[in-house]
């Protein structure tokens, strides 16, 4: 054990890793043991074992990268893109399914953000006309795209 502790430190001048390193060359000698050929040098076998062991962790480590908030992994994630074409698709035959006067409203509110009173008077109507036809076109759009509608929600449908 000393001589493969000093090794080990030798390799890695870091006592702390050392000892993992000899604790892992006495783990794989007792995984590999009937690998062992009796009345042949013991310690040159765990040696060997201890320098194979260094070596496959440092090729292992120079192929590693340290992310332990693992902010580098979520950097290289991309979400998959055919699903918003998918949310996108339903979203147009939802739409094309609300009658032409809730289509509008809900056009010139949500993708060209005007507000009601811009709204309304472009269509020449009530602001409470253009919010009556905002709430339902969001409530058969939640049906159609298979969410539950607002009085679903809160129990009174």
């Amino acid at each position: 054990m000393p001589g493969l502790l000093r090794f080990a430190l030798s390799l890695t001048k870091d006592p702390v890793r050392a000892d993992d390193l000899v604790q892992e060359t006495l783990l794989r000698a007792w995984r590999s043991r009937h690998t062992y050929q009796p009345d042949t040098n013991i310690a040159g076998w765990l040696t060997m074992i201890l320098r194979n062991a260094f070596y496959t962790g440092h090729r292992r480590r120079n192929r590693e990268i340290e992310d332990p908030d693992e902010v580098y992994a979520a950097s290289l994630s991309i979400a998959p893109a055919q699903e918003d074409g998918l949310h996108l698709q339903d979203t147009q035959v939802a739409l094309a399914k609300l009658s032409p006067k809730l289509r509008e409203v809900l056009v010139l509110v949500v993708l060209n953000d005007l507000t009601y009173e811009e709204t309304a008077a472009k269509l020449n109507c009530n602001i409470g006309t253009i919010k009556s036809r905002m709430f339902r076109a969001r409530e058969q759009l939640a049906v159609v795209l298979g969410e539950c509608s607002r009085f679903e929600r809160y129990g009174r449908g």
